[in-house]
């Protein structure tokens, strides 16, 4: 192990390698000008459709059928992509686990969650093509749903696949050591039981596919910012029933923004191509806000009990886990990987010799999860370091202590943990007191004991994680049993490729396998390379287009699992370093001496220490394109070089079931103040203080920002961000209004401390660091939550009602007289309740008259096209509603009931739409006074789907509009004024309803 801290500062920082340097990213000046290439700025070719993805608005149905004439009949509507054309061009997707489920690019007869596509409208704009699936038809058998993981799990629970048989489709039990005989003499056994939620990443830019089909014998080729990782290649080409070199991909060379979430571009990718296949032309579809909260994909929400055998002193000897992952609806590719990443790592910064665990993977009626930054790594650390807190306040002993006497010792490294796990280099107590020291923890103790002396909630929270980066592709195979793993054949391996190529005036252009996704992948490569050159970073061309018929590349290609340090920049150095080589050998040739005595500097190759002799490099390269005959016997000419690197210590699987899930692991060590507001629940983050060892660090303030962005990520998990369903399954979290997001207000600057302690597996002796914040932030503020208000089980996100639930302050009994008993609306939905009074200048008979017209009653409903009466008081209508970006057309049920004239009587309704349903019931009583009449309204609706996607706050404000305007049309036509003459404009009304609503 080498371990080298370096002060970067100084003017000794001129004569320093690129690498380690603080350079400003080359990417920057082309993206702040607004010279960008992302996927919605390629140019397309001529012809080029438009697609709009038709998605079910039930969690659980049947798929009755799809009935697209009247969406075909619309002007500019070239064609629509259904289930049938799906079956006959493809196949469905592969799964990770041997179970009889399907999943094909569109729903065939059943829908499993919200969002699920089940047609593509193609047209000759985006405009025309969201107009076309409005006017498509699905017909749906509602289904009971299984929402909730103990729901799922129970055994009267809807079954989401048939031929399955249930809703657990793996379950793996694992037994290293003795566990059972560590817990049986342990001193203390310390458990907890927590659901770590639902989240994911919102980048500005979603999703981005342009796809075409060229012809039978050359198969698909389609563009995107998939990020990989580029095994799924092969499932795509597999799902689309051609060889992997008729799936051509190419990337674009911007990104805004992945954090993970872009690997679930790929069963877009398969649409589209099925799209243009039927369209007869290229088609372009990019994902809009809504599209990506609904169904792009999560992070698995995870069930665990964890249960710790303690020795007297605190040392943990044993650890048992009981593990149940929400994978939604399918178990989607390249799933069940966020279980089994984090499989060899189970143990943490610690040495634990014993370890048992038990995993499951359930289905559910919601989105199917994914790659999200750090995946399993926030769902086990959450666990373990929740962990770590109760031991230090059970056994009453400080948590560095604790710390302390578990973590790995320095002088053990390469570790091998009990699962498999190669842990590869660190000095864990060091980076513990160096972030002690420089982020002031004595100081916090001082704050924390000042504010409780005053009576305030405050609290300190410590966390230590590993990061794996450089992902065995081999890991994933622990799904699988010993028999299975066997019979499909061993898996292993992290392959990385670059190519350096010399042109004909001697520059240098670098290709990496690496789609990058705002990490600055072209600066970190032209510093590597410019290093083993001589040269400056600028003279360095860095290419990431990605091309899968062009570029080298392997399965593991691709821009996930902190991979682009320790292996892409890594195999840079390495083709680099080739290349060096050979045009030392014709160096060597014309300055007559051997090729290790030349040196290559300032732009130079030169004998070392002899400027005098030496030849320009761009001279030196690009000779070779001029004069090949001349190049030293046996050489071929060095105007290309490939490297692929894979890690030697990534193998699959053992005999035991252990397998090293990665090849580098970095050390992060956390602690925080956070103080918790006792009126209003909200945590206020004090000071962050986050410690890093990712090894060799190749750009600090490249690694600064990806620490700072992991951060805020964290931050989020931990206060604000969960995908919410219903209880019909209906999505919840449609908009920023309801999936909360931090932004710079709500994000603190973090202290950061770094160590460097090389990793001897990788070329450069670098590690990732772009997850480890979102592994540890969230368990590192829960812990400072949990301090400070002496509480033991609590759940993320820590919002300020969950916090004041954990304070334990009830909320005041409500002032207001009950109303009348209004039969509840249907189970599940969006729940919305509203209740007011409004001023009518009317007497109550004509008001009432008013309620029972059918004629009148349709000019008083916003948005009615047409109301026929189907019996006494009861009605069918035809209903338009918008909400925000949704506009929905409702063929509608409305009835009257329990009427007492002129005094009151309840209004209800049901509508379905292709966007969902919605069904809602209310009391209305009328007063008379010296005004005319006082109308007083409770009423209470659900509605599930695409309009409860855009959540409660936006559909709270939109029927307090609707509301507004029913009654304001319902005064004039009982005063006998008919329509306004003049409508006031929207702003208007709104703001007129929100004055009247307070």
């Amino acid at each position: 192990m080498q371990q080298q801290v370096e002060d970067r500062t100084g003017a000794a920082a001129a004569e320093r390698p690129h690498v380690g340097r603080r350079a400003e990213r080359i990417e920057d000046a082309t993206l702040l000008t607004g010279r960008g290439r992302y996927g919605d700025d390629v140019g397309v070719k001529p012809g080029t459709l438009y697609a709009a993805v038709v998605r079910s608005p039930h969690a659980h149905a049947r798929l009755l059928g799809v009935n697209a004439q009247a969406a075909l009949a619309l002007p500019g509507v070239r064609t629509v992509l259904t289930g049938e054309d799906v079956r006959a061009w493809s196949r469905p997707f592969v799964v990770g686990v041997k179970q009889p489920m399907e999943q094909w690019a569109l729903a065939m007869d059943r829908v499993r969650y919200v969002g699920e596509p089940v047609a593509v409208v193609v047209a000759e704009s985006r405009y025309i093509a969201e107009d076309g699936a409005d006017l498509v038809e699905a017909a749906y058998e509602p289904l009971p749903v299984a929402v909730e993981i103990e729901q799922a799990l129970s055994g009267d629970a809807p079954v989401l696949h048939d031929k399955v048989g249930g809703n657990v489709v793996s379950e793996r039990n694992f037994s290293y050591g003795n566990p059972d005989q560590a817990f049986a003499t342990a001193a203390h056994r310390i458990e907890l039981t927590a659901k770590y939620p639902r989240n994911s990443c919102t980048p500005i830019e979603g999703a981005v596919v342009i796809a075409e089909y060229i012809s039978p014998e050359d198969g698909y080729e389609a563009s995107s910012n998939f990020m990989g990782p580029f095994s799924l290649h092969t499932v795509m080409a597999l799902a689309l029933n051609v060889p992997g070199t008729q799936l051509r991909h190419r990337g674009f060379r911007d990104s805004g923004g992945s954090f993970g979430v872009k690997q679930a571009v790929f069963p877009y990718i398969v649409l589209m191509c099925l799209a243009a296949r039927k369209a007869g032309a290229p088609v372009k579809w990019v994902e809009d806000r809504l599209e990506h909260l609904v169904a792009a994909t999560t992070a698995t929400g995870r069930l665990t009990r964890l249960e710790a055998a303690v020795d007297a002193e605190g040392r943990i000897i044993a650890l048992d886990y009981d593990q149940v992952d929400d994978c939604g609806a399918y178990l989607r590719a390249p799933e069940p990987a966020s279980f089994y990443r984090m499989h060899g790592v189970l143990t943490g910064a610690y040495a634990i010799r014993h370890l048992k665990v038990r995993n499951r993977i359930l289905l559910t009626n919601k989105m199917p999860t994914g790659l999200v930054r750090g995946f399993g790594g926030p769902q086990v650390y959450f666990m373990l370091e929740r962990l770590m807190q109760r031991i230090s306040v059970e056994l009453g002993i400080d948590p560095l202590t604790v710390y302390r006497r578990n973590f790995v010792r320095p002088d053990a490294f390469p570790y091998r943990a009990i699962a498999g796990a190669l842990l590869d280099s660190g000095d864990y107590e060091r980076l513990m007191d160096k972030a002690v020291a420089q982020g002031g923890l004595d100081e916090l103790c001082q704050r924390r004991a000042a504010a409780r002396a005053e009576g305030r909630l405050y609290g300190i929270g410590f966390c230590a994680i590993v990061e794996p980066s450089i992902s065995n592709m081999g890991y994933i195979t622990i799904a699988l049993t010993p028999e299975m793993r066997a019979k499909a054949g061993p898996k292993n391996g992290a392959i990385a490729a670059a190519t350096i190529s010399v042109d004909p005036l001697g520059g240098l252009t670098v290709v990496v396998a690496s789609s990058p996704a705002g990490q600055g992948h072209r600066t970190v490569c032209a510093q590597v390379a410019a290093d083993v050159f001589g040269l400056d970073p600028g003279q360095i061309t860095v290419n990431v287009d990605f091309d899968t018929q062009k570029d080298a590349w392997s399965v593991a290609a691709g821009n996930y699992s902190s991979r682009f340090a320790g292996a892409v920049a890594g195999t840079v150095h390495l083709a680099a370093t080739r290349l060096r080589d050979k045009l030392a050998r014709i160096a060597a040739r014309q300055l007559d001496c051997r090729p290790d005595e030349l040196e290559f500097r300032d732009g130079k190759i030169q004998v070392k220490g002899d400027a005098s002799r030496s030849l320009p490099f761009t001279r030196t390269a690009g000779s070779s394109h001029w004069a090949p005959g001349l190049l030293p016997e046996g050489m071929e000419p060095p105007v290309r070089e490939t490297v692929f690197w894979t890690p030697e210590q990534l193998t699959p699987p053992d005999e035991e079931e252990r397998v090293n899930t990665s090849a580098a692991y970095s050390f992060t060590f956390d602690f925080c103040g956070v103080e918790v507001d006792r009126d209003t629940g909200r945590v206020r983050i004090d000071r962050y203080v986050t410690g890093h060892d990712a090894g060799r660090l190749l750009n600090p303030a490249l690694a600064d920002g990806q620490i700072r962005g992991a951060f805020a990520q964290g931050l989020g998990a931990a206060l604000m961000e969960e995908f919410q369903y219903g209880p019909d399954g209906s999505f919840l979290s449609g908009t920023f209004a309801d999936y909360l997001v931090p932004t710079s207000c709500e994000v603190p600057e973090p202290v950061i401390v770094h160590q460097e302690t090389w990793s001897p597996f990788t070329p450069l002796g670098a590690k990732g660091l772009g997850e480890g914040n979102n592994m540890s932030t969230p368990p590192c503020i829960a812990n400072a939550v949990a301090d400070a208000l002496s509480v033991k089980d609590l759940m993320l996100p820590l919002t300020p009602s969950r916090v004041m639930d954990l304070i334990g302050i009830e909320d005041p009994p409500s002032t207001r007289a009950p109303a009348d008993a209004a039969p509840p609306p249907a189970k599940g939905g969006k729940a919305l309740t509203a209740s007011g009074e409004v001023q009518l200048a009317a007497d109550r008979e004509a008001v009432f008259a008013v309620l029972l017209d059918p004629n009148a009653l349709a000019k008083v409903i916003p948005g009615c096209n047409a109301l026929q009466s189907t019996g006494k008081n009861r009605y069918k209508a035809d209903v338009t509603v918008g909400i925000g970006m949704i506009k929905a057309r409702y063929a509608a049920e409305v009835s009257l009931s329990e009427l007492d004239p002129p005094n009151s009587l309840r209004l209800s309704g049901a509508g379905l739409s292709s966007v969902g349903s919605a069904q809602g019931t209310g009391m209305v009583r009328l007063e008379s006074n010296a005004g005319g009449t006082l109308l007083k309204y409770d009423y209470e609706a659900q509605v599930s789907g695409k309009v409860a996607a855009v959540g409660g706050r936006m559909l709270e404000g939109a029927a307090r509009i609707v509301l507004g305007q029913l009654f304001e049309q319902l005064g004039r036509q009982a005063s006998g004024g008919g329509a306004a003459k003049a409508r006031l404009s929207l702003w208007a009304r709104l703001l007129r309803f929100l004055r009247r609503a307070k």
